[in-house]
């Protein structure tokens, strides 16, 4: 479907990170298989400006990008203008800190919501928002709340956005459903990444490409859309063959979003 006012479906580019390192040549090729969107990860070498070029020339947006709390924490401005030359105004922390990975203190959780939030508050002067991406460390209890609870809980903004990765979530023994349900309004962006069966796929993280694991994707797809995704972002970190895999996890989400 994905008409007019469908969820744009998007790739997050760590996917591709072992197919190429040529920008213009991993833009081809995803614009190639049917995306118009992309999620970007890092800074391919190149300015914001050239960036933005290559994107249009393959008729291609960045809708998001996963940005390392480390760079907001020494660059912040530099990361600010490096995406408005881009066009993007989703930045979205990828993972916290690998010290609070595994870290059970519900304070250190709070304090990372609170850090989160100073940055929303400066990019919205810039226009630009700033959200957050689970993987499954942040679905462990502490406290009678989950880590993301409590990040969500110390961002006293209020302007921090989720963007629910849904497989890792489950990975971490949360509902993806009940999860959206929670944070629903506050999710413009939902990383759409499935897990295998068990016993398949160990040499791929567990992973499988969407619609072809164990999640419920007819549920989850409405489930986002009423959370607020204007956005799917297909990931999978380390799959076998990677346009391959991207391909037709686009392939089934276009005929469902």
């Amino acid at each position: 479907m994905n008409g007019n006012n469908s969820p744009a479906i998007a790739v997050q580019l760590y996917s591709l990170r072992n197919f190429t390192k040529d920008f213009s040549e991993l833009i081809a090729t995803v614009a190639g298989v049917g995306y118009k969107a992309v999620e970007l990860v890092g800074t391919p070498g190149l300015s914001g400006a050239d960036v933005a070029a290559v994107l249009q020339d393959n008729g291609v947006t960045a809708v998001s990008a996963h940005v390392g709390i480390q760079g907001m924490r020494d660059d912040l401005a530099g990361t600010i203008a490096f995406h408005q030359a881009v066009g993007n105004s989703h930045l979205i922390v990828p993972a916290p800190p690998s010290d609070l990975r595994e870290n059970n203190d519900a304070g250190a959780w709070r304090a990372l919501g609170a850090e989160l939030g100073g940055y929303a508050q400066r990019c919205a002067d810039a226009g630009m928002v700033v959200g957050y991406h689970n993987h499954w460390w942040e679905m462990t209890e502490v406290d009678g709340k989950r880590c993301i609870d409590w990040l969500f809980e110390g961002d006293a903004s209020g302007k921090v956005f989720f963007e629910p990765d849904l497989a890792w979530a489950a990975k971490g023994g949360a509902d993806p459903l009940a999860l959206l349900k929670q944070y629903a309004g506050r999710c413009p962006r939902v990383h759409a990444k499935d897990l295998a069966k068990p016993g398949e796929n160990a040499d791929q993280m567990g992973l499988a490409d969407v619609g072809y694991g164990v999640l419920d994707w007819d549920a989850l797809i409405p489930a986002s859309i009423a959370a607020g995704a204007t956005a799917f972002v297909v990931e999978h970190d380390l799959p076998a063959d990677a346009v391959a895999s991207v391909t037709r996890s686009v392939v089934l989400l276009s005929g469902r979003v």
